[in-house]
């Protein structure tokens, strides 16, 4: 990633909002801003840790290597989020990639710092744990579906997660700009299945679509669709 530091003392990341006020003086000395480009990469999977990242505008996709050639998203972050935390430990290295969706800007933390927040700031310990609690249990979640639900029912239910993390636009279509391939990587499907299901999803009047951007038409629906299980388990 290129860097090019901002000068500018915006504080709402995730280390932020939870970290003493009488720790902001010393955040504000040691963090990075750095302008990223779309689709430039942040880091990589496989990269040694040199600290965590947080999202101040834009979305970033969070992905590990599904095969040679493709890639399962496991999250995207955006508002502050933090990215990289999955580099913490022994290993010292990144265990999944981070890109950016679109142009914004990013905070960088070297680990030494980001360790000594930690140990200085009881409440962001605590709400680091939580998220790393409720990570992993989406990510629990996410591989069960990847082995049970049908392949219509992760499209559907990767609609509605959207549809909650990024809100509507005015028109009432999902508010992030997202690519039909980096679609199928968020349901962990081949971009032709989903492509079909869309077009499923389109006829049996559960979405709405103008372009690249989807509208959820049918709530219930869509939702029905992520409550089945397919009768064997599969990947598509």
């Amino acid at each position: 990633m290129v860097k090019k530091n901002l000068i500018t003392n915006d504080c709402t990341c995730f280390l932020c909002k939870h970290a003493l006020k009488e720790w902001h003086a010393a955040i504000l000395a040691h963090k990075k801003n750095f302008k990223v480009k779309k689709g430039e990469k942040i880091f990589k999977e496989g990269d040694p840790v040199n600290g965590v990242y947080f999202v101040y505008s834009g979305t970033v996709k969070v992905y590990k290597k599904w095969d040679a050639e493709k890639e399962l998203i496991i999250r995207f972050a955006n508002d502050g989020a933090i990215l990289g935390h999955r580099g913490i430990g022994n290993e010292a290295v990144y265990p999944v990639s981070a890109s950016a969706l679109e142009a914004g800007v990013v905070c960088f933390i070297d680990m030494e710092f980001f360790e000594a927040s930690l140990k200085v700031n009881p409440e962001f310990a605590y709400q680091l744990l939580m998220f790393f609690a409720d990570e992993l249990r989406e990510s629990e979640k996410k591989m069960r579906n990847l082995a049970h639900m049908p392949v219509k029912g992760r499209v559907a239910e990767a609609l509605i997660l959207l549809n909650k993390q990024f809100g509507t636009s005015p028109e009432g279509y999902i508010n992030i700009d997202l690519s039909r391939q980096d679609l199928a990587s968020y349901a962990g499907a081949t971009y032709e299945t989903v492509f079909r299901v869309i077009n499923e999803l389109v006829a049996e009047k559960l979405i709405t679509l103008s372009g690249k951007s989807i509208a959820i038409a049918n709530y219930d629906g869509l939702l029905q669709l992520t409550q089945q299980e397919a009768s064997v388990p599969v990947l598509v």
